[in-house]
Parts: structure tokens; C-alpha cells; sequence
């Protein structure tokens, strides 16, 4: 299963009907806990999120409203006696801060955590945070008040096996998984090649933006993502706020959207001075075609479906 699950969507106070921020990835048998931020603890116990779920932790920046979360969840992880490894990606920079944070037991924590910071890349590249088998973790530096990351979960293409092809070829049985392995295969006096019995499989992708202002590490996480979470924590009117204080609207999210050929949007972290979460969505629609959403607590989204 990939979904995303909204834990809270708030920015810098909670609501009556908005948590502080925080989003949990369920990718197949991983778990990215993005910005936990206070209350976080309590949303996974409503949503149905274990802490034996969490195999990754990723911190965007050091704002309470993004990480107070993180004492209740580690050492509920504590509590619960996760065995697995947890790592830990945050920006370099907050190493006191995360350690300040982790309300762990020495030795437990050396078992349980890996703390993986995110350095700051080469100008015009990605810091890859892990590069397995579920895919590629990658962070990318954002413009906010302090040092600030979004991350990109990437997954490799693939390709898929036609039947209708293979059983033309007269290729069956062993055969089938050594072409798959090797790319090539000699068979009956021809050179068989993957490509010619299958079709591309396009993997899937995520891409997490919170707060920042417009910058070009926001269009390089988005581009082309199947699904973008991005903060929109103001609306146009107040785009000098936004940019004063480093965030974005729900509009210039919008326009980053379409610019890239995000496939489906999520707006969220949203300021307490708006009242009407469809003003959001309103804004947004003005500048984005595809399937957008305005995130609210305990809401499940789909990763969608790959691309044929």
C-alpha cells in the first residue's frame, strides 16, 4: 500500500479542527514520519500509524511547529520496543536541536536511531539521504528564516513483462528470469532483448515542500512528481506576508504544480487567520488542472497510480 496520511495540518498554532503539522508516508513495508510537529503522538494513535510503523524520520527544519512532536513519538517508540532501525534525516545544521529532541536512553537510542543529517549538496544537485530498494531519498535546500530541506522520495522505472510478447518470442520457463536479469538472451538462434518483451514502468514519486519562499529547490523537488505535499500557508492577499515571512501561497504552490506536471496536489500548513479551507482550494483551481486537494486532519491520500 501507498498512501499518505495527514496527522495534522496547522501552521505555527493548532486549531480546534487543525493540528500542528505532521504526515505519515505508508510506501509498502516503509514508513516516512514527516514534521512531527506537538500533538503528533496523539494523530497517529486516531489514524491507526503504529510506531513500528516509522522506519524513517525526515525533520524539513527546526521550527517548533515541525518537530515538537518528536520527544512523544520517540519515546513512544521507546515504550513500544520498536527492534528495527529508525533513521533520522534533518538538516545539519539542527544537530543540537535533534539531540536536545530525542528523549531516548543512551543505549537504546544507539540500538533504535540513526541519525543521518542532511549536508548541504553541491550547488545544482540533490544530498541523497538513501538510495535502496524502495527507491531514493533525496533532500534539497529550501529558502526559509533557517536552514530549511524539502525531500523527494523517488522510485526507479521498472519494466513490465507483455505475456503476449514472451509467448511470440517462444521464450518460457528459467528463461524468463534470466532475460529479466541479464537485459539480453540468445534463443533459438536470435538475440532477444528485455525491451523488445516488455514496457517501460514508470516508478512513482513524492515530494515534500514546507516552509519556504518560491526558489528553484521547490520546482526541483516538484518536477514531475506524481504527488506534491506543499505548505500554502497564505492566500494571495497576503503574499507580502508570505514573503516576508518565507512561506507560499496557495497560488504560487498551484503555479509550481502546473509549471512541473505534478500530477496530483495536496495544500496544507495552513495559517489560523484564514476560517474557510475552500478558499484555499478556490485559489489553487485558478492556476492548477489536476487532481488537488486542501489536506484536514486524519485525511488518507493515495500515492496515484503509476503512469502507463
Amino acid at each position: 500500500m501507498r498512501e499518505l496520511v495527514v496527522l495534522g495540518t496547522a501552521s505555527q498554532v493548532p486549531t480546534r479542527a487543525r493540528n500542528h503539522n505532521g504526515y505519515f508516508l505508508r510506501w509498502d513495508d516503509q514508513g516516512f514520519l514527516f514534521d512531527p510537529g506537538e500533538g503528533t503522538q496523539r494523530q497517529m494513535t486516531l489514524a491507526g500509524v503504529s510506531v513500528h510503523d516509522v522506519t524513517r524520520i525526515c525533520v524539513t527544519h527546526f521550527h517548533g511547529d515541525h518537530c515538537f512532536g518528536l520527544p512523544g513519538v520517540l519515546s513512544r517508540i521507546a515504550l513500544d520496543g520498536v527492534e528495527h532501525l529508525v533513521h533520522c534525516h534533518y538538516p545539519a545544521s539542527g544537530r543540537e536541536s535533534f539531540a536536545r529532541l530525542r528523549w531516548l536512553y543512551p543505549d537504546y537510542a544507539e540500538k533504535v536511531l540513526r541519525e543521518e543529517p542532511a549536508e548541504e549538496p553541491v550547488e545544482g544537485e540533490r544530498a541523497v539521504l538513501a538510495d535502496e530498494s524502495f527507491g531514493r531519498l533525496t533532500a534539497v535546500r529550501l529558502d526559509h528564516g533557517i536552514e530549511a530541506y524539502g525531500y523527494r522520495l523517488t522510485e526507479p522505472d521498472s519494466r513490465r513483462i507483455l505475456p503476449d510478447r514472451l509467448a511470440a518470442a517462444g521464450i518460457s520457463g528459467p528463461a524468463v528470469g534470466e532475460l529479466q536479469h541479464r537485459g539480453v538472451l540468445e534463443h533459438e538462434g536470435r538475440t532477444i532483448t528485455l525491451e523488445e518483451i516488455s514496457v517501460l514502468r514508470p516508478g512513482q514519486s513524492v515530494a515534500f515542500v514546507m516552509d519556504t519562499r518560491l526558489c528553484d529547490g521547490v520546482y526541483e523537488l516538484a518536477q514531475g512528481v506524481d504527488l506534491l505535499i506543499i505548505e500554502s500557508t497564505f492566500l494571495a492577499a497576503d503574499a507580502k506576508l508570505a514573503a516576508d515571512y518565507g512561506h507560499l501561497t496557495a497560488g504560487q504552490a498551484a503555479r509550481v504544480a502546473t509549471e512541473c506536471g505534478v500530477r496530483s496536489l495536496l495544500l496544507t500548513h495552513f495559517s489560523r487567520r484564514y476560517q474557510d479551507p475552500a478558499a484555499f482550494y478556490r485559489e489553487a483551481r485558478e492556476h492548477y488542472s489536476g487532481e488537488l486537494r486542501v489536506a484536514e486532519d486524519l485525511m488518507r491520500v493515495p500515492v496515484p497510480k503509476r503512469r502507463t
